[in-house]
């Protein structure tokens, strides 16, 4: 029979690892909320810009343009930026009415941190090593893309997981140009969209949105990928600061050709829900996102549309059948359009 010494010693050999295991997980739950704690507070903070963008791309311009002059002296419209627009809605809807459709958005970054974690857990990545030399390209280059097919399905499944809040939101938000009260609560909207259009309708323009988000993560890695391994030099002093900015200005670049996805997904959410901006003559009604992308491209191809509808950034994309022949943006606080003459905008923008 074993001494009581020998049985409290067995037990706590035993115990030890599962005490540890607490720990870890523990500490793990505690990072989980810091993190769902800190996404909120950026939701927030960042919400009346993202209200502003949404109204501008679905065609809302409740401002008069003002004349103004280029830098080179060409006459062009300017139409109202962010603090303008910003306190067009507090005029309207007071100071709080800058975060409708916040609720949503917050519910929807927490579960996206929680997803996240959740299929980290269980799809572990493995140790990421950093591969310079162009000896081991092969092997880097294979590793890069194991790494972001792994953050790809992470990615995935939380855009899947957080769509039906992004629809919710968007709603909420395109309520500002008809007026309506038809989605309030989080719950009765849920019910609202469940009710008319069911299931499918919490994944309105999902397809665009992960398309978009794959592209952006597999053009951005690779990018950056080739740029560290050809361009930057091991043998330069700053190579490793150099390195650890480049996927973040690869970002800021392939998100310009991804937006047009993220556009349409927008579109999408609010086209045929009830709301005065997702119906005619605010909007036409789509069958589907390929239908949407194809009239977008049909209206800048004849440069015939309402030109904020590209970007606050103000994107001109000229299509030509599937391919994309020219590029152009305007990065300004002010989108400036001449909407009597188009030419002229094309060319401010140049």
């Amino acid at each position: 029979m074993g001494t009581p010494e020998n049985l409290s010693g067995g037990t706590g050999g035993r115990r030890e690892p599962l005490r540890f295991d607490q720990d870890a997980s523990a500490t793990a739950v505690d990072m989980d909320t810091a993190i769902v704690l800190l996404g909120a507070g950026v939701t927030a903070i960042t919400h009346p810009l993202l209200y502003v963008k949404l109204l501008i791309q679905i065609g809302h311009e409740p401002l008069t343009p003002t004349v103004g002059t280029t830098m080179f002296g060409r006459k062009v419209l300017y139409l109202p930026g962010f603090f303008s627009y910003a306190q067009h809605i507090v005029r309207v809807d007071g100071k709080m009415g800058l975060f409708r459709g916040l609720s949503p958005r917050i519910m929807s970054s927490a579960i996206s941190t929680m997803v996240r974690s959740k299929v980290k857990q269980a799809v572990p990545a493995e140790q990421a090593e950093h591969v310079s030399n162009r000896d081991g390209l092969k092997t880097s280059l294979r590793k890069v893309m194991k790494e972001t097919s792994h953050e790809m399905v992470i990615q995935c499944l939380s855009r899947i997981a957080t769509h039906p809040f992004h629809v919710i939101s968007v709603r909420c938000m395109a309520q500002f140009v008809g007026r309506e009260v038809e989605y309030r609560g989080l719950f009765s909207s849920i019910t609202k969209i469940f009710n008319d259009e069911g299931i499918g309708g919490f994944f309105v323009g999902v397809v665009p949105h992960v398309l978009g988000e794959v592209i952006f993560l597999w053009c951005c890695n690779l990018l950056a990928h080739f740029i560290n391994t050809y361009a930057v030099d091991d043998n330069f002093s700053q190579a490793p600061a150099v390195r650890s900015y480049t996927k973040f200005v690869m970002g800021i670049a392939v998100s310009v050709l991804t937006y047009p996805f993220m556009l349409v997904a927008d579109l999408m959410a609010v086209n045929n829900c009830g709301l005065v901006a997702g119906l005619p003559p605010n909007s036409p009604i789509f069958k589907s996102w390929v239908h949407c992308w194809a009239h977008l491209s049909h209206e800048v191809q004849s440069c015939s549309f309402s030109w904020s509808k590209w970007n606050t950034l103000v994107c001109v994309i000229v299509f030509s059948g599937s391919a994309c022949l020219k590029l152009s943006f305007y990065f300004s606080p002010i989108r400036a359009i001449s909407s009597e003459d188009p030419a002229s905008f094309i060319a401010a923008c140049l």
